[in-house]
Parts: structure tokens; sequence; C-alpha cells
């Protein structure tokens, strides 16, 4: 557990009856920010008092189809204000709104469709086509679309047409479901992360405290809003704190990123590791763009490196704190501006939260061994279980603490270091190895820009280690640049860790959130 440090009075509780769009949205206009810019992007900006107008609009929409507390409504839209519009109206009422990627193709998305049974679907125009297959084929009915509506569709513009009504928030409970991220599970079944209202003021907190927010910020988080890191970091504290998020409609490039903070004049940026290696892969980027408004830069989503740290510092001057967080969460620990950066950790666990690592009998292992992080089920943070799901959710709750299956160690100065999915560490000579400790070093390889390690079978020593880098622009792959980077390797890692196969790849593949997808590399071997 984390120390018993509390930074202000209040801070982390919830009173027991909140609304989360009542939280960070009308909270603010009532604090003076209505003629704030709330959101800014290629649509224009849309002010505090003009986002709340909207929302109450839709509001009335939703009860005027019917829509009541408790009912479900599925959105599948990209970052844009009408996605925040249709958000926040949603759970002003206390209808849970469930959010996918916008991309998901008709038979993904059936299978969300018929565990959850959505009473109406927001969609738009551009991303319409798998919801339109699922409603002619009598599945889901009816369809709020923007942009552009279809035969018997209802025009999100339509439901705007009337700003100037009043909808009073429901008198919602902490407790009670706000909102349902969708992820894909590890077998391939989705799993619908349901979170509380009370998860605005856990995880709203932490956000304050790790990174105290200024008037001027203007906050872009590159990810889809239907990932919960990218809702939280780039919709839902900014709201909160009063401050401007900053909405990249498009899939994110290292072009329109720095397109954005140029234009934005972005003070806060939030991505994935795999982001800034593209950024950093790009020749002189620092020197053809503008990038004097960041005053800070974070990655989560998987280990940034300490190479990549180092590379980033150098080149672009402002600090890039890590963070980690499950779905299931969102932020659970990181660096900021209250303790010094430890390049390759995730920083320390920050004031109230409950969690630990723990060995398989349930009990605290000591400083720098490795064990299974864990969330206590007491913290406000945690999400409520998996939707309709209580299988899946028993499997990782047990004992007061939710398992994410990740293994971490902490060092003597109270610094994390997450080695990997449980899944994914493997023993090679009956010693346990953890990748990602050996794809760090790869990285600090001159000529490699990222590296996936492997378990190989092997009958003799039960795995091989096996490594699949992809190399700098200007690089070639040969034999000889293979034993360099094993001589490099033998500087920093133990004999027994150094790979037995070294392969070059084009490009890894990655999970909508710029996750390596391992399974797909073990099964190109």
């Amino acid at each position: 557990m984390s120390d018993a440090f509390i930074p202000w009075p209040g801070y982390r509780s919830a009173p027991e009856k909140l609304n989360l769009a009542a939280e960070v949205l009308d909270l603010s206009v009532a604090r003076g920010y209505g003629p704030r810019a709330a959101l800014v992007g290629e649509q224009g900006t849309t002010t505090y008092e003009h986002l709340q107008q909207q929302v109450n609009s839709i509001a009335a929409g939703l009860l005027g189809l019917g829509l009541r507390r408790g009912d479900l409504v599925l959105i599948k839209m990209g970052n844009s204000p009408e996605f925040a519009v249709a958000f926040l109206a949603a759970v002003k009422l206390g209808v849970v709104p469930v959010l996918v990627n916008s991309l998901l193709a008709a038979g993904e998305l059936r299978s969300v469709v018929e565990q959850c049974h959505p009473k109406l679907i927001f969609t738009e125009a551009a991303r319409a086509d798998a919801v339109r297959e699922l409603r002619a084929s009598g599945l889901i009915e009816p369809v709020v679309c923007r942009g552009g509506a279809g035969e018997n569709e209802i025009s999100f513009e339509s439901l705007t047409a009337n700003p100037d009504r009043a909808v009073a928030s429901a008198d919602t409970l902490a407790n009670e479901p706000a909102f349902i991220v969708y992820t894909s599970g590890t077998t391939g079944k989705p799993k619908g992360i349901v979170h509380a209202h009370r998860w605005i003021i856990a995880l709203g907190d932490l956000n304050r405290y790790r990174l105290p927010p200024r008037d001027n910020d203007v906050v872009l988080a590159t990810g889809e809003w239907s990932f919960i890191s990218a809702l939280g970091h780039n919709l839902l504290f900014p709201l909160r704190n009063g401050v401007t998020g900053a909405v990249l409609s498009s899939r994110a490039t290292p072009e329109n990123i720095l397109a954005a903070i140029e234009k934005y004049r972005v003070t806060v940026l939030h991505s994935v590791a795999t982001v800034y290696r593209r950024l950093l892969a790009t020749a002189a980027f620092e020197k053809h763009h503008d990038l004097s408004s960041l005053r800070c830069a974070h990655a989560t989503g998987e280990a940034l490196r300490a190479a990549t740290y180092e590379e980033w510092k150098r080149r672009v001057g402002c600090e890039l704190y890590e963070h980690y967080g499950v779905s299931e969460y969102q932020l659970v620990i990181g660096h900021g501006v209250r303790h010094a950066v430890k390049p390759g950790s995730v920083g320390k666990l920050l004031p109230g939260v409950g969690a630990a690592i723990l060995d398989d009998e349930f009990q605290p292992v000591k400083t720098g061994e490795l064990g299974q992080f864990a969330i206590s089920t007491e913290d406000p943070g945690l999400f409520l279980g998996y939707y309709k799901d209580q299988e899946r959710t028993q499997a990782v709750v047990r004992r007061g603490w939710y398992f994410t299956g990740d293994l971490a160690y902490q060092d003597s100065d109270g610094y994390f270091y997450i080695a990997g999915r449980r899944d994914d560490c493997f023993k090679s000579r009956g010693i346990f190895i953890a990748p990602t400790e050996i794809e760090n070093a790869l990285q600090k390889h001159h000529a490699i820009v990222e590296a996936a390690v492997l378990a190989e079978p092997d009958a003799e020593i039960g795995n091989k280690i096996r490594a699949v880098v992809v190399l700098s622009e200007g690089q070639n792959a040969s034999d000889e640049l293979r034993q360099q980077i094993r001589e490099s390797l033998r500087s920093q890692l133990a004999p027994y860790k150094i790979p037995h196969r070294i392969e070059f790849a084009d490009s890894l593949p990655k999970s909508a959130v710029g996750k390596i997808i391992r399974s797909a590399l073990i099964a190109s071997a």
C-alpha cells in the first residue's frame, strides 16, 4: 500500500451521490470557465458553455427517445466534440455509454452488441458501415448518425436543434455504473470494463496531484477516446481542471501530432512509447517543428525504455514522464513533478492508491524481488467488474486484490519497475527471464528503434531467447551488425540473458493502442 500522506482535504473521497458529467462540465461552468476553450481541433473551438448547451440538447433528445437511467447506449465514433457531447449527455442522465473502437468491423461489433444490448447507437457517417450492417440484420435500433444520417437513422445534428433547454443531472450514486469501456480479451472475447461515477474523483485527483494543471494548459492525447487512458487524459481530466483538450480526430502519425502541437500550442502531450520512438526515428523533427509550448510529455501503454527517454530529453528538452495503468483502473503509478525521474522505472506509487507487489501466497514481496502487481479492491478507482462476465471477474479478483497480470519489482527508493506480462515472462536454463529488461538493453544500441523478446521452445534448455528488432533509418541488416548487438549486450546483461537468436524486421505488429502483439510474432516464428 502507499503511504498515508493525503495532499488536500477530500482527496480521492467521493460523496455518496455523484454524477461524472456534472463533476467535469457543470461545475467547471459554475466556476466561471464558460467562455474558456474546452476543446480545440479541426472543427474549431468549443467553449465550456457551448459544450454544456450541446450536452443538454442531446440529453433532452435522449429523453425524448425514451432513454432512462440505467439504459446502455453504444458510441462508435472517432475523437470529436460530438463524441464528447454524446458521452456526457448519456452520463448526465444516468444512461451508461458503452465505448468501442471506432474501427471495429461488423463481426467484432456484433460480439459487443449481443452482450450489452444497447438501446441506441451513436455513430458517424465515416464509420457507420459496421453499424448499418448490424442494423440491416435487425440487431440494433435506433441509430443516431453524425455527418450524414442514412435512411431511417436519426441525424445527430437534429438532436442539437434546441440548445437552450436545461436538463437536470441524474441523482446518481458514486458507486453506480457510469460508463463501460470495451477491450479485446486475450482469448479474443471482448470484455466490458464497468467504471463507476466515483472514478472521476479517484483518478481525477491523481491527475491533479501528479501534474498540477495550469490555466494555459492545452492537453493532447494521441489515442482514441474509446481507450480509457485517452478518455481521461484528453477529455475528462482537462474538463474537470478547467483547461483545454486538443482533439486529434484522425489516427495518430508523427506528422499530425507535430502539426497539432504547433497549431494548438499544446503544453502537455500524452502518448504511447511506440509513438515517441516513431517521432525520434523522424530525422531532425525537433528542428523542423516549433515544440516550445510543450512543458512535458507522458508515455504509457508499454515500457518506454531508458534509451528512448534519454534521446527525447536530449533532442526535445522537455520532461518525458512515464506512467503505468490498466483499463480496469487507468493510472496507478507514475512519474510527475513531485519526484525525480528514474529512467526505466514507471515512477512511484501515488498517494492513497491501494496497490502492492505480491507473491503466489498473496504476501508482499521483499524490496527488489519480482512479484505480481495487484490493486486493492477497496481502492475507489478500481472498476466494478466485467459486464455480464462474473467468471472473468472472479478470475482476476481474489482475496481483496485485483491482479493486473503484470510482474513488477520495487527498488529501495520506492520506484516501481514493470517486468512485463506474467504470460510473457519465461524460463531459460531454469532461470526466470523478463523480456523488458533485455528489450531495454537492445534499444540502447544506436541501430535499433524497437525490440521484442520472446521465448522459443527448446527441448534442451526449456526456452531459447529470441529477439526481433527493427533497425533505425539508414541501418542495414547483416551478420556483422548482429554480432555488434550481442557485444553491446554483454556489457549490460548476464550471459544467460543474451538472445540466442536475433532477427531483423521492418516493423513489429501493434495493437490499436500501440502495444506489441507478441502472439503474432510467436506465430511467425
